[in-house]
Formats: structure tokens, C-alpha cells, sequence
């Protein structure tokens, strides 16, 4: 194959606020932090263990606007985007190097409100069995009746 591909899909938290910055020309450019989990048992221990990966996210203009309208700290975001490295210089005179993923859709999928009414609801449901209902009995019909109702 000798095309490339340079595509990053993420689903995670806000890490912090959008910070926005606006430009002369009427452009601006949206910045946050994004985390991901990764969930596991240890083998050793048997417990649960969860290692989070920190993303900078980068928008741009109207889609940088919207996110700091509607995005707010610990809501829940869909990303797709493209993976960019960028160097400057720091005050100490050092290069610095960052890796940051520059969106180009995004979709909103639920506050830190929601998610957390979600997890506490989920939490004060009983388990399945103890709401279990009674199973009805089984339909009198002939099999060559319900053959007849199929639609194909």
C-alpha cells in the first residue's frame, strides 16, 4: 500500500475548560486537555487498575467556538482528528516538543452532570434478578398459524 493514514478517534473526559484564543483575522484556535482510561484487572493482585492518557486537543474557528460554548470541564466528547507535531522554543532556551491531535469532527455525548446522575442511578437499581418478573406462558397457537402471519 503506498498511501498513509493519519487518523486519531477518541472517546474521553475534559481535562479542563476550552481555552480559546482569537486572532487579528478573525480566526481562532480552541485548546483542552482530553482523558482516556484503560481498565484492567492485575493478575498479581486481582485488582482493578486504570492508567489515564493525557491528549491535547486543538479547533479551530467556528468548531473552537462552539466547544467553548457547550463544553465544560469532565464532559464526555467523541474526537476524530489527525495527530501534528509541533517544537518552539522554550524561556530556558530549550527546544520543546509537543504531540497534539487537531480535530476535525466531534460530537458531544453527555456532561459530567449526566454522567455522574448515570453512574449514581446505576448504583441504587437492584440487580436483575430481584426484578425479575414471572414468565407468561407460551402463545396457544398452532405452528401453521404463526407461518401464516410471517411477513415474507
Amino acid at each position: 500500500m503506498s498511501g498513509t493514514l493519519n487518523k486519531v478517534m477518541l472517546i474521553g473526559h475534559l481535562g479542563d475548560e476550552v481555552k480559546v484564543h482569537y486572532f487579528e483575522g478573525g480566526g481562532c484556535v480552541g485548546r483542552f486537555p482530553l482523558a482516556t482510561n484503560e481498565t484492567y484487572t492485575s493478575r498479581q493482585t486481582g485488582e482493578k487498575v486504570t492508567n489515564t492518557d493525557w491528549h491535547n486537543i486543538v479547533v479551530r474557528n467556528k468548531a473552537a467556538e462552539i466547544c467553548e460554548k457547550y463544553l465544560s470541564k469532565g464532559d464526555k466528547v467523541y474526537l476524530e482528528g489527525r495527530l501534528k507535531n509541533r517544537q518552539w522554543q522554550g524561556e530556558d532556551g530549550n527546544t520543546r516538543y509537543t504531540t497534539e491531535v487537531h480535530v476535525q469532527d466531534f460530537t458531544f455525548l453527555s456532561t459530567k452532570q449526566e454522567s455522574m446522575a448515570n453512574t449514581q442511578q446505576s448504583q441504587n437499581m437492584p440487580a436483575p434478578e430481584q426484578t425479575a418478573k414471572p414468565v407468561e406462558p407460551a402463545s396457544t397457537a398452532t405452528e401453521t398459524e404463526q407461518d401464516d402471519d410471517l411477513p415474507f
